[in-house]
């Protein structure tokens, strides 16, 4: 009988690539927390009709990428492709009465049937942030700082740039869309099949392109912020005002869209510096109308970004950037008698007291296995109770760096492992002192 394989574009996530992982975890919560954000969680099923309101049935999401399935009763569900429409339809069901704006994030799996690229897996993890209620240039320009400090402290500042564009409001771009047709109407020659389409039925996807040909006529095309009202250009200009006052550098990009109807004013982009038609490492937009498409009465305006955290992951790891390995083991306990076993199960739970990192080896192998195993684990002591050691109280002490060995009493060996060990290395998180009782 053959073992089931795994899912294919699917990942199984372990030791070092998950400690990067958590790293990066640990980041973006700190960052978070330090700006008043609220973790949320949401549904990894909700219903399709979520999804396809959000988003245009015509898009790559709806029509190629989501994975759906039914329930018993026969109703279709979609494992969540991305998290906008369900933090809205979340923040409409349970936060409209909470004190204003809502600040969210989460750090969660998507899955989409997508082409598979480098660090894009069909089950990827995002990290999304969402500020609901307010629509103020100030907020954007903020969550901009956010991530850029996010970035640095995973080790990327100045490998990065950050691209920014306005989108207005949906009346300003009908008139630029006009424009936009009318600029392709006698090139579409130059266009290829999928250019074509975009034209056909988003001409702002056109902009978008990854077609050399297009790109080259795009350099021609109307700007988008040639076409920016009074109060769009007003709230464009103050993002950029907010941005010098945070010490933000970035770079204007016209070409730089989103094309669903209810993204409006700030787009942006942080971006790497490898040129790559995938370059980006997250992206960012307003999406003021977002709450009625879904089915709400009014407009809650809201701005979100998001990042793949297997692109930053990778991001870190072609860096050459290293991470400590709080997971190190201190000292590796090994027993070769019942009674032994008894001594040691008895010291390991004082180690752990002692906020160091301690194993112990509870199974009946031979001195040799135990000992290769130590070494694997790259333990930093081991110390060896046998029956002998264990009838007199002592036991045997290997330094596994300086190959030293020396027999100590039971009772005084872990007075000499903490007195090696810089404080700075032990363990002492104990969650059970966030608990109030």
């Amino acid at each position: 009988m053959t073992i089931p394989e795994r899912v294919r574009w699917m990942q199984d996530i372990f030791w070092e690539y998950q400690k990067y992982f958590n790293f990066i975890k640990k980041v973006a919560r700190h960052e978070f927390r330090k700006n008043w954000f609220t973790r949320i969680h949401t549904p990894i099923l909700e219903k399709i009709e979520l999804i396809t309101k959000s988003i245009w049935e015509s898009s790559d999401i709806v029509s190629k990428e989501m994975y759906v399935l039914k329930d018993k009763k026969d109703r279709e569900l979609v494992l969540k492709p991305e998290s906008t429409a369900w933090v809205m339809r979340a923040y409409l069901e349970n936060f409209l009465s909470e004190p204003q704006p809502i600040s969210l994030y989460y750090i969660e799996p998507h899955f989409r049937y997508d082409r598979p690229q480098k660090w894009r897996f069909r089950q990827f993890h995002q990290i999304w942030a969402e500020i609901i209620w307010e629509q103020d240039p100030v907020l954007d320009a903020n969550l901009i700082f956010i991530w850029a400090n996010i970035l640095d402290s995973c080790g990327l500042k100045w490998k990065y740039k950050i691209k920014l564009n306005s989108l207005w409001i949906l009346k300003e771009r009908e008139k630029y869309l006009e424009e936009l047709k009318s600029f392709f109407v006698n090139k579409t020659h130059i266009l290829d099949e999928l250019d074509l389409y975009r034209l056909e039925k988003n001409p702002l996807r056109v902009l978008d392109s990854k077609n050399p040909d297009t790109r080259e006529l795009i350099k021609f095309a109307p700007k988008m912020t040639d076409f920016l009202k009074k109060d769009s250009k007003e709230f464009y200009e103050k993002v950029k005002d907010y941005l010098w006052i945070f010490w933000i550098e970035f770079e204007e990009d016209s070409n730089l869209v989103r094309w669903l109807d209810y993204y409006c004013h700030t787009v942006w982009e942080f971006v790497d510096n490898s040129w790559r038609s995938q370059d980006a490492f997250w992206w960012w937009w307003r999406y003021d109308d977002l709450s009625k498409y879904i089915g709400h009465k009014t407009s809650v305006p809201g701005s979100w970004f998001a990042l793949w955290a297997e692109r930053i992951i990778d991001a870190v790891i072609d860096s050459w950037i290293k991470l400590k390995n709080k997971d190190a083991i201190h000292v590796y306990f090994i027993q070769l008698w019942e009674e032994a076993k008894k001594v040691t199960i008895k010291l390991n739970k004082e180690a752990h007291e002692r906020w160091l990192n301690s194993l112990i080896s509870l199974g009946t192998p031979s001195l040799s296995i135990q000992m290769k195993k130590a070494n694997k684990l790259n333990a930093r002591y081991v110390v060896i109770i046998g029956m002998m050691e264990a009838k007199n109280g002592v036991c045997q002490i290997k330094d596994m760096e300086a190959w030293t060995q020396k027999e100590l009493k039971i009772w005084e060996v872990l007075d000499y492992i903490v007195d090696k060990i810089w404080p700075k290395d032990l363990d002492f998180y104990e969650p059970a002192k966030d608990l109030i009782i």
